[in-house]
């Protein structure tokens, strides 16, 4: 299950939630769990509650494009391996977490990267749900693991791949 909360007012000129389904759906059938057995918030904000959200959980005082907050901490201890599989909740789904996303940043960056809103929200919705899932890229090989998984999903959905220059 898919929760969307928009915000801000900006959001109204993307199909904010089918794009978010579709993303959702194709990252969870790419890592083997049911879609409908998740539960999966997503915010969509402005630039100036994200933020907020970036200074109070990151202490960071600039907006960002997406910031995730898994519901458990699924990361390896070993740069580059697998994240360990999430356990179903007592009812039998997955708790997942939340990701917010802020309109402003992404229509920036859609602009800079000359990609539609459409495309790299879709991007950034499956690199929030990655790190829901204990995907990183702090670390090189991390960072080289999550990129392919981004990469190749994305492809699936007919995008880009959008790390190439």
């Amino acid at each position: 299950m898919l929760e969307v909360l928009i915000e801000a007012d900006g959001w109204a000129q993307v199909p904010l939630e089918s794009l978010a389904g579709r993303a959702v759906t194709a990252t969870l059938c790419k890592v083997g769990i049911a879609p409908e057995d998740a539960e999966i918030s997503l915010l969509a904000c402005s630039d100036a509650r994200i933020a907020d959200l970036n200074s109070e959980f990151r202490d960071k005082t600039t907006a960002t494009n997406v910031l995730s907050w898994p519901a458990v901490d699924l990361a390896p201890d070993v740069d580059g391996a697998r994240p360990k599989a999430p356990e179903r909740d007592f009812d039998g789904t997955y708790e997942l977490g939340d990701i917010a996303i802020a309109f402003e940043t992404c229509l920036r960056e859609a602009a800079e990267m000359q990609k539609s809103m459409e495309d790299h929200v879709t991007h950034l919705i499956v690199h929030g749900l990655l790190h829901l899932l204990g995907y990183d890229h702090g670390r090189d090989r991390d960072a080289t693991l999550m990129e392919a998984l981004e990469t190749e999903i994305l492809g699936k959905l007919g995008l880009d791949d959008p790390y190439r220059n």
